[in-house]
C-alpha cells in the first residue's frame, strides 16, 4: 500500500487546498465563533435574567437546539428557509439562500446554545458580592454586567470557549454536504478527479489532527496561566 501511495498528488494540491478549502474553513470558523459568542452571550443574559419568560424562551431554545444533529439543522436551514422566507414574504419564489450565508447563519444559530451554556456558568463563577458592591456603588444593571460581571467571566471560560472553538472548527467538515469547497471538501474534489482516495483523505485527516492537537496543546498551556494568575 505504502509502494502505490502517491505523495506528488498532495504536493500537487497543496494551493488549492489551502488557499481555496483551509481559507473558507478558517473564515467560516471565525465567524460562526464570534456570531456563536455574541449571540449566545445575550441568551446566557436572558436565562439568568429575573424575568422568567425570557429566560424559559432562551432554555427552550438552547434545549431544542443541543437535542438536533448539526448536520440536520444545516440541511433544514438550506432546504426550507428558502419556502418559510418565501411563505412570510409573499413572495413568489423561494427566497434565496447562498450555501456560505446558510452554513454560517445555521453555525452561528447552533453554536450560540453552547456558547451561551459556557457564558451562563462563567457568569454565575463569579462572587455574588461583586454585583451587589456595583449596585451600591449606583451602576445599572447593563453597566454591572459590561464593567464588572463580563470581562470576569470571559476570562474564567477563555479555555473553555477556545475549546469549543476547536470542536466548531471541526464541525465546519459538515458543509461538505452541501457541496461547498471547505477543506474537506476541497481534499474530496482531488481525490474524486485524480482517483486518490486514500492519499486525500488521509491527508485531509492529519491536517486536521495537527491543527487541531496544536490547538489543544496552546489552550492547555493558556488555562494554566490563567490558573496561576488566579
Amino acid at each position: 500500500m505504502i509502494g502505490n501511495f502517491d505523495f506528488d498528488v498532495i504536493r500537487r494540491a497543496l494551493p488549492y487546498l489551502f488557499f481555496e478549502g483551509m481559507r473558507f474553513t478558517l473564515t467560516l470558523t471565525a465567524l460562526a465563533a464570534f456570531g456563536g459568542l455574541v449571540f449566545g452571550t445575550l441568551i446566557a443574559l436572558m436565562r439568568l435574567s429575573g424575568y422568567r419568560l425570557l429566560g424559559r424562551v432562551a432554555g427552550i431554545y438552547v434545549d431544542f437546539m443541543r437535542s438536533l444533529p448539526l448536520v440536520l439543522v444545516i440541511f433544514w436551514f438550506y432546504f426550507l428557509v428558502p419556502y418559510i422566507g418565501q411563505w412570510l414574504t409573499g413572495a413568489s419564489r423561494p427566497i434565496t439562500v447562498g450555501a456560505f450565508a446558510s452554513s454560517l447563519i445555521t453555525f452561528i444559530m447552533f453554536e450560540a446554545a453552547y456558547f451561551s451554556e459556557i457564558m451562563r456558568a462563567g457568569i454565575q463563577s463569579i462572587s455574588r458580592g461583586q454585583p451587589a458592591a456595583a449596585n451600591a456603588l449606583g451602576l445599572t444593571y447593563s453597566q454591572t454586567m459590561r464593567y464588572v460581571v463580563l470581562p470576569q467571566a470571559f476570562r474564567n471560560m477563555l479555555p473553555v470557549l477556545l475549546t469549543q472553538t476547536i470542536v466548531l472548527f471541526q464541525d465546519t467538515s459538515l458543509v461538505y454536504v452541501l457541496s461547498i469547497t471547505d477543506f474537506l471538501g476541497a481534499a474530496s474534489k482531488v481525490a474524486q478527479r485524480d482517483g486518490r482516495l486514500v492519499e486525500m483523505y488521509l491527508f485531509a485527516a492529519v491536517v486536521y489532527f495537527v491543527i487541531c492537537s496544536a490547538a489543544s496543546f496552546l489552550v492547555r498551556r493558556l488555562q494554566a496561566r490563567i490558573a496561576i494568575v488566579r
